[in-house]
């Protein structure tokens, strides 16, 4: 694995992971589950979730660059006793729900392509699997093409989302403001609990800000590009997210927003007409095709990065004999990310993939960051020498700890409880995985990818 992968390019990587089709197909859903002008509020938790949570990976990231990301942070954070068995979770969840990830991006594909070309049932399907093949063949190639590529895919997400801004707010026709009025009520337990559920889809929108840290052993200068193209994406794409859903409410009323499967088609031609709404569906289908490649890109190197420290099955370590890429791992997800788009329905998967990730990933990281500094505190306390890499060394140090890491895990528990009995599922997928954990655990092949044959 090479670092060829600059601050721009990372950059561009983590946004077009974060934007995909997400804030185009969940923010009528937002605005359904609150009910009320007070949906913004959801956007704005979703956005301080992202950046407590951005604070940690950046922390994590910046110490521990390589590939695979939260696979090797909870290997470092939990120890020799506990961190296999947390690392192989964090894997084995994301067997699971990166293909959902995958999925739903392109379930959204195939909504919006339905807008251009009217689609049947299975008409849809065909769509959305047709998409998962052409990622995957993009992807089939070496990572300084790819980080390339990102940069168009990108240029192309922000001119699509300033166009839908500058459209709006040029184009006002309905007032509209996020403070309460008339009966409406800003704190309470029914509004906290309206906007945890709705903040479910919010922070979905927001995902993909660590992507980074799963492509560490890509990125150039790491301890410093890292944490930048953290904070760099979760605030750019705060004020664009933040600014679009002003920009719609101001044209179409939230009321009948929400009620729409293309807003932002039906938002253009309100303003411009049919054939301006067209172009605005192909800039929407460009941006989810650029979230599908972002997300097999950074995903494809967690069962890789297992797999090539003797964690994981072996065949997720072979990597392509020309382009050093671990095609195996990026065709297995891939695969089953078809699979589930074909399947699964987007709101459902859109729950099933935070319910699985906020007890392994997002909660357990909090809590190693806890663990990697307070067991640095006590080694220099004795005055024993402590590892070349760690809290001591640490290229970033997140700012007022412990505080995000407080908040980061109160917020994650609200999330997780919002999801309802799609967390129970999570719970039972932990389990099944530790399960399968014990009984292979010693099976595979030891630590080193050079160990692993190459298939020509």
């Amino acid at each position: 694995m090479k670092r060829e992968i600059s601050l721009l390019q990372a950059t561009s990587i983590n946004m077009i992971d974060m934007v995909g089709i997400g804030p185009f197909v969940t923010m009528t859903i937002v605005m359904q589950t609150v009910g009320s002008s007070l949906f913004l509020w959801a956007w704005i938790f979703g956005a301080v979730t992202a950046l407590m949570d951005g604070m940690i990976w950046s922390e994590l990231g910046a110490a521990y660059p390589l590939a695979g990301g939260s696979y090797n942070f909870l290997k470092e954070a939990y120890g020799p006793k506990r961190g296999p068995l947390m690392s192989f979770l964090f894997v084995w969840q994301t067997c699971l729900q990166a293909p959902l990830v995958v999925a739903s991006a392109a379930i959204g594909f195939s909504d919006y392509f339905g807008y251009l070309i009217p689609l049947g049932d299975w008409e849809r399907k065909a769509v959305s699997a047709a998409v998962v093949v052409l990622v995957v063949l993009l992807l089939y190639r070496n990572i300084r093409e790819i980080g390339k590529i990102s940069v168009l895919i990108w240029s192309g997400v922000i001119i699509t989302i300033l166009w839908i801004i500058i459209s709006g707010f040029t184009h006002q026709r309905v007032s509209y403001s996020c403070l309460p009025s008339g009966g409406q009520k800003m704190f309470s337990g029914a509004f906290g609990l309206l906007i945890g559920q709705a903040s479910v889809k919010t922070i979905y929108s927001y995902l993909g800000y660590y992507n980074v840290c799963h492509l560490g052993s890509d990125i150039k200068d790491p301890g410093r590009n890292i944490p930048r193209s953290i904070f760099i994406s979760i605030i750019c794409i705060t004020v664009l997210y933040l600014a679009m859903n002003l920009s719609i409410v101001r044209v179409i009323p939230w009321q009948q927003a929400m009620l729409s499967k293309t807003i932002v088609a039906d938002f253009m031609r309100t303003i411009y007409g049919p054939r301006m709404a067209s172009i605005s569906a192909v800039l929407i289908l460009w941006i989810a095709f650029g979230s599908l490649f972002a997300v097999l890109l950074g995903y494809s190197r967690v069962p890789y990065a297992a797999a090539a420290d003797g964690q994981f099955f072996p065949v997720f370590a072979w990597l392509h004999p020309r382009k050093e890429f671990p095609y195996i791992s990026l065709l297995f997800i891939g695969a089953l990310g078809l699979i589930l788009s074909v399947t699964v329905p987007l709101k459902h998967a859109i729950s099933a993939i935070l319910a699985m990730r906020i007890l392994v990933q997002f909660i357990a990281q909090a809590v190693g960051v806890v663990m990697l500094r307070e067991s640095d505190r006590r080694r220099r306390k004795s005055g024993a020498d402590g590892p070349t890499e760690g809290p001591r060394s640490l290229p970033f140090k997140m700012w007022l700890y412990p505080l995000p890491v407080i908040l980061s895990i109160g917020i994650w528990l609200f999330i997780w409880y919002s999801t309802g009995l799609v967390a129970v599922f999570g719970l039972v997928l932990a389990l099944i995985g530790a399960v399968v954990f014990f009984l292979t655990r010693g099976r595979w092949t030891k630590p080193g990818v050079h160990n692993v044959p190459k298939i020509n």
